[in-house]
């Protein structure tokens, strides 16, 4: 391990909390950690005209997760590496929070923090890939998505504010 000139260790070995993070309470936070997640999983159950999704429809899913690492987003990158270091039961909490009342409310309810406490940029972003994890969800394995997985769409959307 190397050390610094004055013994401590390099700040490569250190954890360092994104200044992102910051910005958040811990409910805040939980909130912004928990919608994709929560997302991919509405996304992918059945429901009244909704088909039965997969083992694509999840891997596409995890993999729009995934590729926020890769976002311009500080915040994106930021709620990415929480959910990859997480290891508190979030999947199971995940697995029981599917109903789409209470995920559009979450949904709403993470537009009204970002109101408040993100870049206009890094809020958009956000919103965008969170929305990006369900289209990818419903569009795996299909040419285009069937009227009910439209109607989840456009609420999710309207939800997150991006119509």
């Amino acid at each position: 391990m190397s050390h610094s000139v004055a013994g401590e260790p390099s700040s490569a070995g250190r954890r360092a909390v994104p200044p992102t993070t910051a910005a958040y309470s811990a409910a805040e936070w939980d909130l912004l950690t928990d919608l994709p997640g929560r997302i991919l999983v509405a996304a992918a159950s059945p429901g009244p005209g909704r088909p039965h999704r997969g083992v694509t429809a999840g891997l596409a899913g995890l993999d729009a997760v995934a590729a926020g690492r890769a976002s311009d987003s500080d915040l994106i990158r930021a709620v990415v590496t929480a959910i990859y270091a997480r290891h508190d039961g979030a999947t199971e909490r995940n697995e029981r929070l599917t109903d789409l009342v209470d995920l559009l409310a979450a949904a709403r309810a993470a537009v009204r923090v970002l109101r408040r406490r993100a870049d206009p940029a890094d809020s958009a972003a956000y919103r965008q890939w969170v929305e990006s994890v369900a289209v990818r969800v419903c569009h795996a394995g299909q040419t285009s998505p069937g009227p009910a997985d439209r109607r989840f769409l456009d609420r999710l959307g309207g939800a997150l504010d991006l119509r």
